[in-house]
């Protein structure tokens, strides 16, 4: 065997360096032998030269942790002087224009820790390719713009494995001596090889089908282990509802016999659209009222759907170069919100999405992760699958939509599918079947892809009496990093609307412009400073600026709190009269900030009082709005809008005014509690969920009297609860509380759910997240329980994620002692499960926001983490980029 060449430190990856694959591939006919212990794979390739690029010498095969065995080229070996080994490739020195190459490669599933590739879980076997995880499975040219048809036979011990799944068709199967079977599966369409999958292991199944508009059926079938098949009905409705609403949608048309979804208990993210054979976290596809909340049918609806639509967006069109993520990813994020916006609260969905945004994405918008989205560089392309590449991305996408219209829109996806069907293709290639469909010059809107940074709007306005005139004056500016000071001007989709004294919308006329009696527009801001006139404006109108948030920016508007008061009252967009809601409460708890720093006394302006007061009396209010507008912001969000944040201050001004809260509307608090209480069968609607969403924020707001009556009250309805929305809800009030029921309700409710690997991974995620003393201390020991295990992702998410990334007050102890803490899991994790390890790192990227002794205590693990040797691409992307540039 050749010689295998180390590799050397991790290199960057440029956009502006992308080539051509030199080799294409016809066909992949794989064989699998599998087995835990050892699966050898022989894999043999169609390569022929790509005529469209300059003169091919080396065929160049990406491989890892792989022990080759044998290489035949054109059905003759080849020895150790006919090809290059390293620990990344196979090369093969100047191969004819067309040829065959066959590998055959052993490896190691069981011992495979990073679940990238083919590896063990729960006693099946499974795959995880994306992003470059196929090159653990066989040597290949593991790029997206390399797309192959697949046949692929597998072969396994029969009563180990009898359930062996792949991409595509089912073509044919049999038995084998020993014990053995084999099945045949073959993918007619086109595929990158990141998309390919297969699983073997001993599952069950739920069957379905669905009749396409075309009148095909197909057959559906979703896999569980044996234990799990009574949570399998949800996943089954959404994945058709899923399929009709595309048809609906987008006019797409599933294209095999047979539609497959796996749950897999190990898993690095939440799913994965594989052709034909989704493989899923347990977490997003197993639902039962008994085992899931209201949140989890919601996620799985979404996720369901979004793998699903992924068949076109990202499978039959899928991305050129992983610079391009967003391509599929931010088109397939925005397809899945309005498929979860039709079937549900479009408003809450709303809120949901911009929620993500704003204290997630815009963080990473101004931190040293910060990127475009599309990406122009990275060293491990693992750490790019972000917010702002999924959710930023969706925001791009939805400005298209504002911008040339719903009936624009699907003009422009119709032509972009049949154009692109079966390619590998660009952003760019998107944005201009839009242009070709709408006759609309997007150039400027690419900055939005080019670009990182976070646009803030600054609005003045004047109104004229005599002329009855009002003007609306708009600045656009960009984010302090270095690299966003020289942006250029973004292409930003505004809808506004005028409120009359009374509340009403007016009817809106802009000068020199087509817009004419309409209560609500989009406004095109093109410039740094841009100016609308508004004519037959009878009164000083009150403005209603970024009406269902339009674009992903900040807005400045000197807004008094009576006018965000009287907007949250009387907005007739239901996101902008929450926006409102949020404002309002971030003005008074930013003053109680500086009181607490101040040492002043703490009162609450009647204000926010009144406002809650006025929500919880209207009965007729949307109730799912309704818990939106009494929920408080965030203390991650309510950090962003400080310049030193002090974690220990926003902790304490949020619990004091929900404290307020609750002394001075405990009254009103109770009867919208009690008017939501119901004992019916538990049933997933819009208006069932929006019920209890309210019921169980009541609830919390009246835990925080601490009264024996109100603790009380929270434990009985856990005992009662005929869910688990209302179960989990009243567990996850107690743990914040040092009283009888705490411990009482946890103990109880493992013992109930010990033997569900779903629930186990709320009740160590509520622990994690408890505001009680020593919190640090008792997740050391929650790590110790039996019920925590560091090679799976889920339960390390659950402990380690939670704590660091969702108790602010603990983590950020002023002794350093969570940063130490998050640093040793980190490098424990990365020889583990690298994937993992740098996004927990991540947590404590935005480091230089808090206060110096702070700040080099993360700083000193930081430099911890990048002396140790050896470490992943993966950490030390994330660490290096963290205190690059810092004295």
């Amino acid at each position: 065997m050749a010689k295998k060449i180390q590799q050397a430190t991790p290199n960057t990856i440029y956009l502006k360096d992308y080539k051509a694959p030199e080799h294409l591939i016809k066909t992949v006919d794989m064989v699998f032998e599998l087995d835990a212990n050892k699966t050898r794979v022989t894999s043999t390739l169609q390569v022929k030269r790509n005529k469209g690029v300059d003169e091919a010498t080396d065929f160049i095969l990406n491989g890892q942790s792989l022990e080759l065995l044998t290489v035949h080229l054109n059905e003759q070996p080849l020895t150790d002087a006919d090809y290059k080994l390293s620990d990344e490739y196979l090369i093969i020195s100047n191969p004819p224009e067309s040829f065959t190459i066959q590998t055959e490669v052993t490896h190691s599933p069981e011992k495979n820790t990073a679940l990238e590739g083919l590896y063990a879980s729960s006693g099946m076997l499974c795959t995880q390719c994306e992003a470059e995880g196929f090159r653990r499975i066989s040597y290949f040219p593991d790029r997206p713009d390399v797309m192959a048809e697949f046949t692929v036979t597998l072969i396994a011990d029969k009563q180990k494995y009898p359930v062996l799944l792949s991409n595509g068709n089912l073509v044919d199967s049999g038995e084998k001596e020993n014990g053995q079977h084999w099945v045949k599966w073959h993918d007619p369409s086109l595929k990158p090889c990141y998309l390919f999958a297969l699983v073997a292991g001993q599952l069950v199944y739920k069957q379905g089908s669905f009749t396409t508009q075309s009148g095909r059926d197909v057959d559906l079938r979703v896999y569980v282990e044996k234990e799990n098949s009574h949570k399998t009905d949800f996943a089954l409705a959404c994945l058709k509802q899923s399929m009709l609403w595309d048809e609906q949608t987008y006019g797409r048309e599933y294209d095999l016999d047979i539609f497959m979804i796996v749950a897999v208990n190990d898993f690095n993210m939440g799913a994965m659209e594989n052709k034909g054979l989704n493989i899923f976290n347990s977490s997003c596809v197993l639902a039962s009222p008994e085992t899931a909340t209201d949140a989890d049918f919601y996620n799985i609806q979404s996720i369901i759907g979004h793998e699903y639509f992924h068949n076109w967006s990202g499978n039959r069109v899928t991305c050129r170069d992983w610079f391009q993520l967003s391509l599929k990813e931010g088109f397939t994020v925005f397809r899945d919100q309005e498929f979860s916006a039709d079937l549900n609260s479009r408003a809450v969905k709303r809120i949901d999405d911009v929620n993500v945004l704003r204290n997630h994405q815009f963080a990473q918008d101004s931190g040293p992760l910060a990127h475009p989205v599309r990406p122009d560089k990275y060293i491990e392309i693992s750490n790019f699958y972000t917010v702002t590449v999924y959710n930023k991305g969706a925001e791009v996408v939805r400005m298209l939509h504002n911008l040339v219209g719903g009936e624009g829109f699907r003009k422009g996806t119709d032509l972009y599918f049949s154009r692109h069907d079966g390619q590998a293709v660009t952003t760019e290639d998107f944005v201009a079947a839009m242009e070709e469909s709408n006759q609309r010059d997007l150039t400027q809107f690419q900055n939005w892809y080019n670009q990182s940074g976070t646009p803030v709007l600054t609005f003045a306005d004047n109104y004229n009496v005599q002329q009855q005139s009002y003007t609306l004056n708009v600045k656009q500016s960009f984010g302090q990093l270095v690299e966003q000071a020289n942006n250029k001007a973004f292409h930003i989709p505004v809808e506004v609307g005028l409120l009359s004294s009374d509340g009403s919308d007016m009817l809106l006329n802009i000068k020199d412009s087509s817009v004419f009696n309409v209560t609500s527009t989009v406004l095109e801001v093109t410039e740094l400073e841009q100016s609308f006139v508004f004519t037959d404006v009878k009164e000083k109108p009150l403005p209603s600026l970024l009406r269902g948030f339009s674009a992903p920016v900040k807005i400045e508007y000197n807004y008094s709190n009576e006018q965000l008061a009287f907007l949250m009252a009387r907005d007739s967009d239901e996101f902008n009269r929450w926006n409102a809601a949020q404002q309002l409460a971030i003005n008074l708890m930013l003053l109680l900030i500086e009181d607490v720093k101040n040492n002043n006394p703490l009162a609450v302006d009647d204000f926010i009082l009144n406002a809650f007061k006025a929500v919880l009396d209207d009965k007729s209010l949307d109730k799912a709005l309704a818990a939106q507008l009494l929920t408080l912001p965030s203390e991650s969000y309510l950090a962003d809008q400080c310049d030193i944040v002090n974690v220990d201050a926003i902790h304490q001004v949020r619990k004091f005014l929900r404290q307020q809260i609750a002394v001075t509307l405990e009254t009103e608090l109770e009867a919208c509690y009690h008017r939501n209480v119901t004992h019916d069968d538990y049933v997933f609607n819009a208006e069932a969920m929006a019920q209890r969403s309210l019921k169980n924020l009541c609830l919390s707001y009246l835990a925080e009297l601490e009264t024996e009556k109100h603790l009380q009250g929270c434990y009985q309805q856990f005992q009662t609860a005929n869910n688990m929305t209302d179960q989990l809800a009243a567990v996850n009030i107690l743990v914040n509380y040092e009283c009888e029921y705490r411990q009482l309700a946890l103990d109880t409710f493992y013992e109930q759910w010990q033997f569900d690997n779903q629930v186990v991974e709320k009740w160590l995620t509520i622990q994690a997240s408890a505001d009680v003393p020593d919190a640090l201390g008792k997740v050391k020991r929650l790590m110790q329980h039996s019920a925590f295990s560091m090679s799976n992702p889920n339960k390390v998410r659950a402990v380690i994620g939670r704590f660091c990334a969702g108790n602010a007050v603990a983590f950020h102890a002023e002794n350093g002692e969570g940063y130490i803490f998050l640093s040793d899991q980190v490098l424990a994790l990365d020889k583990i499960n690298p994937q993992i390890a740098a996004r927990l790192l991540q947590i404590m990227i935005r480091w230089q926001r808090y206060d110096g002794k702070r700040q080099i205590l993360m700083k000193q693990q930081f430099k911890r983490i990048l002396k140790t040797k050896p470490l992943s691409k993966d950490v030390f992307e994330i660490a290096s980029k963290a205190i690059a540039g810092s004295a």
